[in-house]
């Protein structure tokens, strides 16, 4: 029962994070506003994140030594930050441009073919799942539900 319950709580905790990716480009919007880039913007978006989690991280005891073993990781690894911060500063040029609902279907669009390919060839050390009809349909039903938005 409690494994059941689990997996609810991470399914709505799923949801709200990917609800927070359209509130956070909007946001950023208006920091880009302010600023004037959406570049700048992004890295001050990064900056109070960092902030964030800092503080957070003193708060819930979470021992700062671990935070040495990154040495260890690989190259690979320590690309995360820059994907993040070309997916910011990327929201934050197409939103004034495109709206909040199209730049997010074309995410999700990019998104969904990213991890076709991931995960059929195993990239970055995923599970292989190889590419189905099923999931070829759902990549095809996210591009309509693009053009359907586009279009009206």
């Amino acid at each position: 029962m409690s494994s059941f319950f689990n997996n609810y709580f991470f399914i709505i905790l799923a949801i709200l994070a990917g609800m927070m990716m359209p509130a956070q480009a909007a946001v950023n919007d208006k920091l880009t506003g302010a600023v004037g880039s959406p570049v700048l913007a992004a890295f001050i978006s990064f900056l109070v994140g960092t902030i964030a989690l800092f503080l957070y991280i003193v708060a819930s005891g979470i021992p700062l030594g671990d935070l040495f073993s990154a040495k260890d990781a690989s190259i690979v690894a320590w690309t995360g930050g820059l994907l993040g911060a070309f997916f910011v500063a990327a929201t934050g040029t197409l939103v004034p441009r495109l709206g909040v609902a199209l730049t997010f279907c074309l995410l999700i669009a990019g998104q969904m073919l990213a991890t076709l390919v991931i995960d059929h060839f195993g990239l970055l050390s995923v599970p292989v799942k190889e590419v189905n009809l099923p999931r070829l349909l759902g990549v095809t039903f996210i591009t309509i539900g693009v053009i359907l938005i586009r279009k009206f």
